[in-house]
């Protein structure tokens, strides 16, 4: 499901989706090692040692892969989805991006849950009732569209009906995602919740629906991967990124919740 540029050649959006997170590890990286010069000026040449080979680790992959382990304990579904005479598919935002033709579009990763989410509804209206797909995100990147709106016509080329299809754009964060969705699932008699996100996502995802009463069945679209070599990657610092954030948003989570703050 890549989307076709105007030439109609196939845009690659896995290297525009996250420069903003490649940026932010870079940053830290060297924010840290900046602020450890100025504190520690005799160990100068240890810091930029040890910093170096954290880089090198990180866009390396040695280190990146341990990280994604931790992020991705299951890197895809336990069991195909279990379908009810009511079943509802929770499909997770991820995020827009501009192709090279600046159109708002999905990045990677989404298009992988779009493509899943489809699979199910398909397999889903061969044995239920009513099946419908939730697509859940806001605006958080103040782009020209939600991420609902922008999902939607590619939800329709798969032959969704309209009518299955239940738009939530207001979410901000995961934890809108499962708030928000909540309350939808909530006012409807649904049998079964199936929830399709990325494997790096779903843990956290799954954290933020049982906060909120909601215990879904787990449907994994992609994992990220690490690849180990010598030479530095881009990719494996992205990669880096998504599970550094993803741990922190877990440890986030219990810490909230001890101060009941969630």
């Amino acid at each position: 499901m890549q989307p076709p540029r105007r030439d109609g050649k196939p845009v690659d959006l896995s290297r525009n989706t996250y420069v903003t997170a490649f940026k932010l590890i870079l940053f830290t990286l060297l924010t840290l090692f900046f602020a450890a010069i100025v504190l520690w000026k005799r160990a100068r040449r240890s810091l930029i040692v040890c910093m170096i080979a954290l880089f090198w680790l990180l866009a390396a992959g040695w280190l990146t892969a341990p990280l994604l382990d931790l992020a991705q304990p299951h890197r895809q579904s336990a069991a195909p989805a279990a379908f009810a005479p009511r079943t509802a598919i929770i499909l997770l935002g991820g995020g827009t991006i501009y192709d090279d033709d600046d159109v708002l579009v999905p990045p990677r990763d989404v298009l992988s849950r779009i493509e899943v989410s489809a699979r199910s509804y398909a397999a889903c209206k061969r044995t239920a009732t009513t099946c419908q797909v939730i697509v859940s995100g806001g605006n958080p990147q103040r782009h020209s569209a939600t991420e609902a709106d922008t999902y939607l016509p590619y939800l329709l080329r798969q032959q969704i009906p309209r009518t299955d299809i239940v738009l939530e754009s207001t979410s901000r964060t995961t934890y809108e995602n499962a708030r928000n969705v909540s309350a939808i699932v909530g006012n409807s008699r649904y049998d079964t919740v199936i929830l399709v996100t990325s494997a790096y996502q779903m843990p956290r995802a799954l954290l933020d629906f049982h906060r909120f009463g909601i215990t879904p069945q787990p449907l994994i679209s992609s994992a990220r991967h690490a690849r180990l070599g010598v030479l530095p990657r881009y990719d494996n610092l992205v990669a880096a990124e998504i599970a550094l954030h993803e741990l922190i948003g877990i440890a986030q989570f219990h810490v909230y919740r001890a101060f009941g703050w969630f």
